[in-house]
C-alpha cells in the first residue's frame, strides 16, 4: 500500500472519528440540557419528565421482570413482519418485472393502497383476525409491504436496457436476465429498501400493538398515557429508539457481509 493510501484511509478514519464524537456529543449535550432544565424547574417533569425518571422507570422495569419481555415481544414481532414483507414484496416486484401489462393494472391500486393511512384499517384487521399477534403482524406487513414493491420494482424498471438487450442477443432467457444482471444491478437499491423497511415494520408493529397488545413496548406507551405516567411513556420512546438504532445496524451489517462476499 502506497503512503498517499496510507494517508487517505488515516483522513477517512479520522473523519468518521470526528463525525460519530459529535454525534454522542450532541446526544449527551441535550440529554444534559433536558436533565438541567428539570432540575432548575424549567420544565414540567409531570409533563416532560427527565433522563433521571426515565432511567429509574427502566431499571423499576428490569426489576419487576417486565422489561425484557416486552422488548423481545415487540422485537420478535417486528422482525416477522419484516421478513414476510421483504421476501413478498420482492416476489411480487420481480412478478410484476416479468409480467409487464399486470404491473400497468395493478399501479394505480398499489398507489392508492400507498397513499391510505393503514391505522384506518386497524378495525377492520381487529375483526378479521382478532385481538392478537396476527392483527398486529398483518397491520405492519400492510405498511411495509406496498413501499417494498414499489422501491424495487422501480429499481428494475430502471435497469440499463442497453445490458438487457445484450444478453438477448446471446439468447439469455428471462430468469437468466434476472438473476444475473437484474437482481445484482438493484443491491444497493435493494439495502435501501430493506433499511426502509424494518423502521417501517417497526411503525406497524406499534401501531398494531396501540391497538390490541397487551405486552410489547407499544403496550407500555399505551398504557403509560392512560394512567398519565409520563415517565413510562418517555421510557417507552427511548427503548423504541434504541431498537430502531440496532435493527439498522443490524442491516448495515448485512450489506457488509454480502459487500465482502462479492
Amino acid at each position: 500500500m502506497s503512503r498517499e493510501q496510507k494517508n487517505y484511509l488515516k483522513k477517512r478514519k479520522r473523519k468518521k472519528l470526528l463525525i460519530v464524537s459529535l454525534q454522542i456529543f450532541l446526544l449527551l449535550f441535550l440529554l444534559g440540557l433536558w436533565q438541567i432544565a428539570a432540575n432548575q424547574e424549567w420544565i414540567n417533569t409531570f409533563i416532560f419528565s427527565s433522563p433521571n425518571r426515565v432511567i429509574k422507570t427502566i431499571l423499576n422495569l428490569h426489576q419487576d421482570g417486565t422489561l425484557y419481555h416486552h422488548i423481545w415481544v415487540t422485537f420478535y414481532e417486528t422482525i416477522l413482519s419484516f421478513l414476510i414483507g421483504t421476501l413478498l414484496g420482492i416476489l411480487i416486484a420481480t412478478i410484476l418485472w416479468w409480467f409487464d401489462v399486470l404491473a400497468k393494472v395493478l399501479d394505480p391500486y398499489f398507489t392508492v393502497l400507498n397513499s391510505l393511512p393503514k391505522v384506518a384499517l386497524g378495525p377492520i384487521i381487529l375483526i378479521w383476525f382478532g385481538a392478537n399477534i396476527r392483527s398486529i403482524i398483518f397491520m405492519a406487513v400492510l405498511i411495509s409491504i406496498v413501499v417494498t414493491i414499489l422501491n424495487i420494482y422501480q429499481g428494475f424498471q430502471n435497469v440499463d436496457p442497453q445490458k438487457i438487450k445484450l444478453m438477448k442477443s446471446f439468447r439469455a432467457k428471462k430468469w437468466q436476465i434476472c438473476m444475473y444482471l437484474v437482481f445484482p444491478s438493484n443491491f444497493q437499491t435493494i439495502m435501501a429498501t430493506l433499511k426502509l423497511n424494518i423502521s417501517m415494520c417497526l411503525i406497524g408493529v406499534i401501531m398494531g400493538e396501540f391497538l390490541v397488545s397487551k405486552e410489547g413496548i407499544g403496550y407500555l406507551i399505551m398504557y403509560g398515557s392512560q394512567v398519565f405516567n409520563l415517565n413510562l411513556v418517555i421510557s417507552g420512546i427511548a427503548l423504541l429508539s434504541i431498537m430502531a438504532t440496532f435493527l439498522y445496524l443490524l442491516i448495515q451489517c448485512l450489506e457488509k457481509f454480502f459487500v465482502k462476499k462479492n
